[in-house]
């Protein structure tokens, strides 16, 4: 009975995420009409989606920074609060901080659950375009291929159809995994690669972050020091069952958010008060401005009788 409700529920959420699907199918063969490339497709989808999450991702960043420059005051506030006793007093010290100081410390894991949909929608579209279906023959059964969630109209359905199952693109197949059946251990290679360099760069976009809060002189939290080594492994395991294909869009859009965050350093704006200094540094020179204006306030209105006589004194 449990198992033909967990059925029923997956068809229900299947059937509501189908317009979806055939959006990101449309999308993917609109890339592919452009240059015939599944990686290329892959690679122009990936960067559509990264530009929609791009605030996230600026959000994330200066969140992360600003939990490592509080570190000292954090636990001074723990140690100013000791005990289960002064709990809620020091709860409601630490939300005083992270509000002056522009601070979440449940932002940083705002891009990873935000993508989560993402990820799923491609992992069903990239299985989808590998479908394949039996139609019986006079020779027996025939596998034939039947793409989903793509215009039957596009070029990309064609292809995949007469490819029967297969999305080859510079002689690999993406829709393949590591410990799927490979020809040889030769062929193998490509999806163990993509695995390896999927982690490494999981690995430096965290690491990069960090290496910057060391410069600043800023003490490591130990539990994202604990992160950076724990997560890469967690990912591998990820990256080893799915296909190569929705591997590739982690490749893809980890290299963006690597190159977003290097621009936020290097520009300021990953500083969580880069915009209060702004605004701080230019209220001097308002004042000044200000300051120079005639005071409208403190002029006296001049009499008409005065002014008529200033006038004929003037002629």
């Amino acid at each position: 009975m449990s198992i033909i409700a967990s059925t029923g529920i997956v068809h229900t959420v299947s059937s509501i995420f189908q317009p979806v699907f055939h959006f990101f199918g449309w999308l993917l063969a609109s890339f592919y009409q452009l240059v015939p490339n599944y990686v290329f497709a892959i690679a122009a989808l990936t960067i559509v989606i990264m530009l929609v999450l791009t605030p996230l991702t600026i959000k994330q960043t200066k969140s992360m920074l600003a939990m490592q420059r509080l570190q000292p005051q954090m636990k001074k506030l723990q140690a100013e609060f000791k005990g289960p006793e002064n709990r809620q007093a020091l709860n409601e010290a630490m939300m005083k901080l992270y509000k002056e100081e522009g601070a979440n410390p449940l932002s940083g894991c705002l891009p990873m659950i935000v993508q989560g949909p993402f990820l799923m929608v491609l992992y069903n579209v990239i299985k989808g375009l590998a479908a394949t279906v039996t139609v019986p023959g006079r020779n027996g059964p025939t596998l034939v291929g039947a793409p989903r969630y793509i215009p039957t109209s596009s070029k990309m359905f064609h292809d995949l159809q007469s490819h029967v199952g297969q999305i080859k693109s510079f002689g690999v197949d993406l829709s393949l995994k590591p410990f799927s059946h490979h020809g040889s251990v030769i062929e193998a290679v490509p999806f163990f690669a993509f695995v390896a360099f999927a982690v490494f760069l999981q690995w430096f976009q965290m690491a990069q972050i960090n290496r910057r809060s060391v410069k600043a002189g800023q003490p490591m939290p130990k539990q994202q020091l604990m992160m950076q080594r724990i997560m890469p492994v967690m990912f591998a395991y990820f990256y080893i069952v799915i296909p190569a294909a929705v591997v590739l869009y982690m490749i893809i859009s980890t290299l963006v958010r690597i190159a977003t965050q290097d621009i936020l350093f290097r520009t300021g704006i990953s500083n969580p008060n880069h915009e209060r200094n702004k605004k701080e540094a230019s209220a001097p020179l308002a004042a000044v401005v200000e300051a120079d204006k005639p005071s409208t306030l403190n002029q006296k209105k001049e009499h008409p009788r005065s002014k008529a006589k200033r006038e004929r004194k003037d002629r």
